[in-house]
Order: structure tokens, then sequence, then C-alpha cells
């Protein structure tokens, strides 16, 4: 049997001052190696293969990602002493839907992925429970989210017993044999009862999935597992640290009190703002989402999320050939004073929060004799921006006050031109960490706190400079155009 999630650490061997944060993300497998003072001392990244077998449908392989993740681990502790090892912490893509046999262990299909929207009708036949389901979860009925997925795997294999995990599930039963998960991912899924903090048999009725078997709940830190036969790590490694990757991310940013909030700009980009321990009921299409639980202690968010962010400029490359790598985007957008009235809608996957219109699709508005690839670059950029500040501005609505504490952290952060757009759009200052793998920061975190690396939050916020501000230098009356004529676009699509 696992050590409970309640033990409490014992004390470590003075040689054990590294923590491995290990973040399984939608396109890639990225591990941080970190030590007391959260310098990286290892790092690695290995993607794994998309696949799309239809429209609209987007799946991961289980064994592919698994085999990344070990090549990641190899790379990121090559030359480094297997006993300066405290504890693996987890992070990952939060709703994509993991399946096996109960009785086997034998994985069912490829993993549907979050961004999947097969389940869109199964979404719409739901709406009529969709005011009881959001008051018990903070979601909205939305292919997004995991249950509908569960469901269409259990119908595809009615003869099978089911169970089912997250990523970090899947993870966790390859490190260790445990199948589990922590709030933070739960709270994902809308099968879990926030009130409750725990699994909800009626909303598994609801979605029809009331037979499958789902991972035991324990606390985001502190020493739920033990490694056992990974060739790349010790046996005995404490697991000591599980968040989803939005709240990893919102941890490894230091954003421990309410009303700190972080964008992070990954495959899509994500908006959290901490809310303590008040469960916030949006009223502006935004979630209310489980933070992480440590110490007995529940801490809850308020999120919002766009599909498209680094997958746009994704597209941007591999679908219209624009650039020809990513990091071309900054000056190629930067070669024209603005858009000329071009506008981008990255709707690609439907629009997310606080719209949610799965049916929605990308668009271009405003094409003239003189567009130019240089103009659809910045409107890209613009409309990543545009995306968080229709986030930002529910937010402030739904707390009844404007943010003023924003951190930024994603691959697309390192865009100086995006962090500036972003400022100038929403008005508030943008602090940029040092360190931009927030994530996998986060999980390392989080189990570096579950075996007492570090003797608690106050420690970590002292060890987590801020490397760059942006400030909004734009004019108000400029912005409020934009912002105009950006919702006439997003009327339109």
């Amino acid at each position: 049997m696992s050590e409970t999630a309640a033990m409490r650490p014992t004390a470590l061997r003075q040689q054990q001052d590294l923590v491995i944060g290990l973040d399984q993300g939608t396109t890639g497998n990225t591990v941080l190696v970190v030590d007391r003072a959260l310098e990286v001392v290892g790092q690695a990244t290995v993607n794994h293969p998309q696949h799309h077998p239809q429209p609209g449908w987007v799946e991961h392989d289980a064994d592919e990602i698994w085999a990344a993740v070990r090549m990641a681990l190899r790379e990121a502790l090559a030359g480094i002493d297997p006993a300066r090892l405290a504890a693996i912490g987890v992070t990952n893509q939060r709703e994509t839907t993991f399946a096996w046999n109960a009785d086997t262990g034998a994985t069912i299909d490829r993993a549907i992925v979050w961004q999947d929207r097969r389940t869109s009708a199964a979404c719409a036949a739901l709406k009529p429970f969709e005011a009881d389901t959001r008051a018990r979860t903070g979601l909205p009925i939305d292919p997004y989210f995991s249950a509908t997925k569960l469901a269409w795997l259990r119908a595809q294999h009615p003869q099978q017993r089911l169970a089912f995990g997250t990523a970090d599930t899947h993870l966790l039963r390859r490190l260790s044999g445990e199948a589990l998960t922590d709030a933070s991912n739960a709270s994902r899924t809308l099968l879990f009862d926030l009130a409750d903090g725990a699994w909800s048999p009626e909303l598994l009725a609801r979605f029809d999935v009331a037979d499958v078997q789902l991972p035991r709940i324990v606390p985001s830190a502190g020493i739920c597992a033990r490694v056992r036969g990974v060739a790349e790590l010790p046996d005995g490694l404490p697991v000591a640290g599980i968040a989803g990757d939005q709240q990893a991310a919102l941890f490894g940013q230091g954003c421990f009190d309410a009303g700190q909030a972080k964008i992070t700009y990954g495959t899509g980009s994500f908006v959290l703002v901490n809310t303590g321990g008040a469960r916030v009921a949006s009223r502006h299409g935004l979630l209310t989402t489980v933070a992480w639980n440590i110490d007995g202690q529940t801490r809850y968010a308020l999120e919002g999320g766009a599909f498209f962010a680094g997958a746009l400029v994704a597209w941007l490359r591999d679908g219209l050939g624009i650039i020809a790598d990513v990091s071309q985007l900054e000056a190629l957008a930067r070669s024209v004073d603005d858009s000329d009235g071009v506008i981008l809608v990255p709707a690609h996957a439907g629009l997310g929060a606080p719209h949610w219109r799965p049916d929605a699709r990308g668009a271009l508005h405003g094409l003239n004799p003189g567009t130019t690839p240089a103009h659809i670059a910045r409107a890209a950029l613009e409309g990543i921006a545009h995306s968080q500040c229709d986030i930002l501005d529910a937010m402030a609505a739904d707390l009844g006050t404007p943010l003023t504490d924003l951190r930024v952290d994603g691959g697309a952060a390192a865009n100086d031109q995006l962090m500036q757009i972003q400022s100038d759009f929403s008005g508030l200052s943008l602090q940029r960490p040092r360190m931009l793998e927030s994530t996998a920061l986060g999980a390392a975190m989080l189990a570096g706190l579950g075996v007492g690396l570090w003797s608690g939050t106050e420690e970590l916020r002292r060890a987590y400079p801020t490397q760059r501000r942006f400030e909004p230098a734009l004019a108000r009356t400029i912005v409020a155009d934009a912002r105009r004529r950006w919702r006439e676009a997003i009327a339109k699509t």
C-alpha cells in the first residue's frame, strides 16, 4: 500500500536537495530538476505525436506519451546523482481522458484530448442539466471536459469494465502502479462535487459512467506513492506533488494569496485568479475550480481559458506557412505598426471562456488588397491578447474589482511584442519571471513542500524574483476602439 496523503514528511537526508517537476503537456513532456534555491540543474522537453483521425478529433497514444516522458527523464537527469533526489511532482494537461480495462489494466483506445469536439452533440443534449451541473462542479457542460469523453469511450466498449483517469493518473500508474489524482484535476471532469470535495454519484449517473472505476483523490502536496520499477528513477522516490497544469502554474508563479492571478500561454492560454478559501460562482462565463489542497486546506480559483494561443502560432507556421519557425513571429509582427484593420479570431477549436461556443471557428476579418503576412502575424498576437482581455473583463466583473497583480508564463510569454500588446489592451502591468516553465516548476515546488524541502510558501516566494515588467503604453481611446472592433468580429464568428 502507498503511504497516506496526510502523512507528514520524514526528515530528508542532507544530500537530498533536488526535486523533479514532470509536466505532461498537450504537445510535449518537460522534466525540470531544481534545487532548494529554485535554480534549474536539469531540464529536457520531448514531444509526442498528435493524432487527428477525423475533423474535430484530437487523440494521444498513452504509450507514446510514456516513451516521451521516459526520454525526457533520461535527458534531464543525465549526470545527476540519484541520491540527491528528494521527490517528484507531476502536473499535466487536465481534461484529456484516458481509459483502461479495470480488470486487466490494458489501455483502451487512444486518450481523447481536451481540444477534441466529438461530443458536442452529446453536450447539447445535456443542456437541460446545465444549471445544476454548474452549481455542483463550477463548470458548464462542454466537450472540453472529461465526462462526455469518458461516456463516449464507455459506449464504444460496452462489454468491458472501464477505469478512468486524466493524464496525472496515467503517469502515476506508470510511475508507481497507483491510480491516483488530486482535487485540482478531479475538478475538471464534470464528475467532482466542489462542495463535497469528492466524486459525485449523481453526476456519474447523469453522464452514464456510474460503473466506471475512478482514481483515488489525494492532496496536492504530500507523499502519496513511491516510484516502482522505472529505470530512469530510483525505486522508492516519493511522489509528493500533483496538480493540473494551470493550477501548478498558479502555484509556480507564487500566486499563493487571494487576488493574485496569472496567464499561461501554452497550446491554449489560461487565466487563473486565486480566490482563497472562497468558491466564487461565476456569473460571466468563467469556471470555478480547485486550485490545490494542501494540509487539509482547499484553495479555489476562477479560471478562463482560450483554446488557441501557442496552437495559433503553430498554425501560422504549419497551416499558412507565413513563418518557418515560431521564433520568427515577433520580428514579423514588429515590422508593421499595426494590423491595418485585420482581426484574427483564434476560434479554430471553438471559443472558450467567457463565450462557450464550441461551434465557432477561426476567422480573419478586414482583409484588404494591402494585407501582408506581417499584418496577419500582428493580428494573430492581437487576437491572443484580446482573448485574454475577454477573460480578464469577466474576472473583474465576477470579483467586483479589477485585477492589479498579473503574472505571465508559458512559451509565448517570451514574445516581448505579445506581452506589450497584452499590457496595452488590458491596461495592466505584467510581471514576467525568469523561469517561464512555471507549470513544471509548480509541480516541483508542490513535491518539495510535500517532503519538507521547504518550510512553507514564504520561503518559496523569496526565491522567485520578477525578471521584467511590461507597462501599458497605448492610449486608452485607441484600446477602446480596438476592443470594440474585436467584439464586433466575435459576434460575426
